[in-house]
């Protein structure tokens, strides 16, 4: 099996194939999905940029992660998009590092991250209920429980190497409550794990 490390450029082929299986995807025969039309024009960009990182217009690991589309009725289950769009972000991820590490050397990219994972990890090791900006009374916010079990978890991951998964961190949801944590703030550290741990797996 070709792994990141082996050889980044050969994802080149699998990123491509995610793109011809769009029109497999199922629809749902009841409630709402993502809107085809929508998901079909990302996932071609999407192939585009990765053949064509040069262009002025081509899309970053991160662009994919920040992906959205509308919800419409019949359109395409959610849980086979997201998945291929996993997929596709570890592809553009590994291309990434590849050039991070032509670029800046191995022992500098390593630093990076770990100045990065340090970071975060301050970040989540405060004190419980005080780990993000809260929002006011009338505001809602993630729950702050929720969200400070899973801030546990990622901090053993980055302390002591505990066993988590880039596809856990990506699915990860919260419920909503009054004076919670801002979403931009916690939403912000997740996209960071993500981007550490694909550097780094």
């Amino acid at each position: 099996m070709t792994t990141i490390d082996d050889d980044p450029d050969a994802l080149v082929a699998a990123t491509s194939d995610e793109v011809e299986k769009q029109a497999r995807f199922a629809t749902v025969a009841r409630g709402r999905g993502y809107d085809p039309a929508a998901v079909d024009e990302f996932l071609a960009r999407a192939r585009a940029s990765f053949e064509d990182e040069d262009a002025e217009w081509a899309l970053t690991a991160q662009g994919i992660r920040d992906a959205s589309f509308p919800l419409v009725r019949h359109g395409y289950a959610v849980a086979p998009v997201d998945a291929a769009l996993g997929r596709i972000e570890d592809a553009f991820a590994a291309r990434e590092r590849a050039v991070a590490l032509g670029e800046i050397g191995a022992g500098a990219w390593v630093a990076q991250q770990r100045d990065r994972a340090q970071e975060v990890l301050d970040r989540l090791t405060r004190p419980s209920r005080h780990r993000f900006t809260r929002e006011g009374v009338l505001r809602y916010g993630y729950r702050i429980e929720e969200v400070d079990l899973v801030a546990d978890k990622i901090a053993g991951y980055l302390s002591d190497g505990e066993k988590v998964t880039v596809e856990q961190v990506r699915s990860v949801a919260f419920r909503m409550q009054r004076g919670g944590y801002r979403e931009s703030q916690v939403d912000a550290v997740l996209d960071a794990v993500t981007e550490i741990m694909l550097a780094v797996d």
